[in-house]
C-alpha cells in the first residue's frame, strides 16, 4: 500500500493539526503535554510499522528507503524523548506552551520529509519548513529580560537565511553543470566532474552550507554558542539533537554522490573538519556556562562526523549514523541534568554543579555518563563511535586526519572531565538540599545511562541497521 510509504509523515502531520487546534482552544497543562507525547509516540510506532517500506513518490522527488526509514526512527524517537524530558516547560513562557509544541513538531515534520527528499529543490523546501519553525520558538524563553532570547532568535534567522542563500547559489552551479536537480541523475555525472572541474567543487561546497549550518560545522558555526546560551533549555535540547540527525542524513546522501575518489573536494572538507574540531575544542576549554560549552563541543563533534563522511565507504557512512545516534543520547543526558537543576529555566555554570552527587546521585551519574561518552572514554557509545569512524578513515588512508582527530579528542577530555569533577569532587563541606525528582525522571536518567553504555558495548545491532541503510543508497 502506498500509504505505508508515508505513514510516519501522515501521523506527524495529524499531530501538527491536533496541536494547532489545541492552540486555538488554549489547552494547557497535562492535557497539552499528553497530546504532544502521544503524537510523537504514535509517530515512533508508525516508523517501526513502516520500517521495511520502500518506493518513490511525487515523480521521483521523494524516495523511501532504508536510510530514510532509519533516520525517521531516530527523529521521532528523539522528539518523544525531548518532549518527555521537558514536561512542564519551566523555561517557556506559559502562554506560549501550545505554540512551543506545535512549532517543534512542525520542525520535526520538515526534517522527516527532508530525510526522504532526493531532489535538490525539494530538499531545500523541507529544510526551510524545519528552520522557520525554529526561528519562532527560540524567543519563547521565560525570564525578566528579553534581550538574550530575542537576540538569539534574530541571529539564528539571519545565519539561516545566509546559509540558504549560499546553498541556492551552489545549487545553481550544480544544476548548470548537470542540467538536473535529481540526486540519482547528479550522482551519475558528478564523480567525473568533481575530479576535473573546479566549478563542481565550488558548487558542492556551497550547496552543503545549509547542512553545515544545521550541523554547526565550521565555517557555518558562529550562531551556535549564542543560540545555545540565549534559547530556553527545552529549545536548546531540540536544536542540539534533531536538526543534526537530519543534516547528517542529507550529508550522507550528498557527499556519497561524489564517488569514492580523493579529490580537491575531499581536501576542502578535510580542512573544514580539522578547523571545526580544533576551533570547537579550544573554544570550549575556556567556557564556564555549561550550555555554551556544549555549543562549542557540538562544533567539534561535527568535525568528527565529517571524518566518517570523507571515507565515502560503507563503513564510514554507517559509522556516521551510529555516531549521531550516540551523540543524541549523550546530549540528552547532559541537557536532562541542566533542565532539572535549573527549576526556573536559567543557565547553569560549573559552580551550580557543586555537590550534585549529594543532591541527586542519579543526575550526577547521568551527567558523568554523558560527559564520559562525549570524551570518548570506554565503554561508552562515544568511544565506540570514534573508534569506528577513525577505523573507516584509516582504511581510506587518511592517517594525518585521524591523528589530528585523536589529538582533538584528547583535548576535549579536559573540559568533559572537568564537568565530572565539578559534580563529584566539589561541595564536600557544604550543606546542600537534595533535589526532589519523580520516579519518571529517575527512570529516564537510568535509561540514558544504560543506553550510552549498552550501545557502546554492543554496537552490532545499530551498526547492522546503519550498514543496511547505507547499502540502499550505494
Amino acid at each position: 500500500m502506498q500509504v505505508m510509504l508515508i505513514l510516519p509523515e501522515l501521523v506527524l502531520t495529524v499531530t501538527v493539526l491536533v496541536l494547532f487546534a489545541a492552540s486555538l482552544k488554549k489547552i494547557q497543562g497535562a492535557t497539552l503535554t499528553g497530546i504532544a507525547l502521544a503524537g510523537s509516540f504514535l509517530t515512533l510506532l508508525a516508523t517501526v510499522v513502516s520500517g521495511c517500506a520502500a518506493g518513490t513518490l511525487f515523480a521521483g522527488a521523494y524516495q523511501v528507503d532504508g536510510l530514510s526509514q532509519l533516520i525517521k526512527f531516530l527523529l521521532s524517537g528523539t522528539l518523544f524523548l525531548v518532549f518527555y524530558m521537558g514536561r512542564g516547560l519551566s523555561g517557556i513562557e506559559e502562554e506560549m506552551h501550545n505554540e512551543f509544541y506545535l512549532f517543534l513538531t512542525l520542525s520535526t515534520l520538515g526534517l522527516v520529509l527532508m530525510s526522504s527528499a532526493v531532489e535538490l529543490l525539494t530538499i531545500l523546501v523541507c529544510l526551510e519548513i524545519s528552520s522557520y519553525a525554529l526561528y519562532v520558538v527560540i524567543s519563547f524563553r521565560r525570564g525578566l529580560g528579553r534581550r538574550s532570547e530575542v537576540e538569539a532568535g534574530i541571529k539564528y534567522a539571519l545565519f539561516g537565511a545566509a546559509a540558504t542563500g549560499i546553498s541556492l547559489f551552489g545549487l545553481s552551479y550544480i544544476f548548470g553543470l548537470t542540467h538536473t536537480t535529481y540526486l540519482a541523475e547528479i550522482s551519475q555525472q558528478l564523480p567525473k566532474m568533481i575530479s576535473n572541474q573546479p566549478m563542481a567543487v565550488i558548487g558542492m561546497v556551497l550547496l552543503l552550507c545549509s547542512f553545515f549550518y544545521k550541523l554547526a560545522m565550521f565555517p557555518m558555526h558562529a550562531w551556535t554558542p549564542d543560540i545555545y546560551q540565549g534559547a530556553s533549555n527545552e529549545t536548546t535540547t531540540f536544536i542540539a539533537t534533531l536538526p543534526k540527525i537530519g543534516a547528517a542524513a542529507l550529508l550522507i546522501r550528498l557527499v556519497g554522490m561524489t564517488g569514492g575518489g580523493i579529490t580537491h573536494f575531499t581536501w576542502v572538507l578535510g580542512v573544514l573538519a580539522v578547523l571545526s574540531m580544533t576551533f570547537g575544542n579550544l573554544a570550549a576549554l575556556v567556557q564556564d556556562d555549561i550550555k555554551r560549552l556544549l555549543a562549542y563541543s557540538s562544533i567539534a563533534h561535527a568535525g568528527y562526523m565529517m571524518v566518517g563522511l570523507l571515507s565515502t565507504n560503507r563503513l564510514g557512512l554507517a559509522a556516521v549514523i551510529y555516531y549521531i545516534a550516540g551523540y543524541v543520547l549523550m546530549n540528552l543526558a547532559c541537557f536532562m541534568v541542566i533542565y532539572y537543576i535549573s527549576p526556573q529555566g536559567e543557565n547553569i555554570t560549573f559552580a551550580d554543579l557543586k555537590g550534585l552527587h549529594k543532591r541527586s546521585p542519579i543526575l550526577a551519574f547521568t551527567l558523568a555518563a554523558g560527559a564520559f561518552g562525549m570524551a570518548g572514554i570506554p565503554p561508552t557509545v562515544g568511544f565506540t563511535g570514534k573508534f569506528v569512524i577513525f577505523t573507516a578513515a584509516l582504511h581510506k588512508g587518511f592517517y594525518g586526519l585521524v591523528v589530528i582527530a585523536m589529538v582533538n579528542a584528547a583535548v576535549s577530555a579536559f573540559y568533559y572531565l572537568k564537568m565530572a569533577r565539578a559534580v563529584y569532587c566539589q561541595g564536600e563541606d557544604e550543606k546542600l538540599e537534595s533535589l526532589p525528582l519523580g520516579l519518571g525522571v529517575k527512570v529516564f536518567g537510568a535509561f540514558l545511562i544504560i543506553a550510552i553504555v549498552l550501545v557502546g558495548i554492543m554496537p552490532q545491532s545499530l551498526m547492522q541497521l546503519a550498514n543496511q541503510a547505507v547499502a540502499t543508497i550505494m
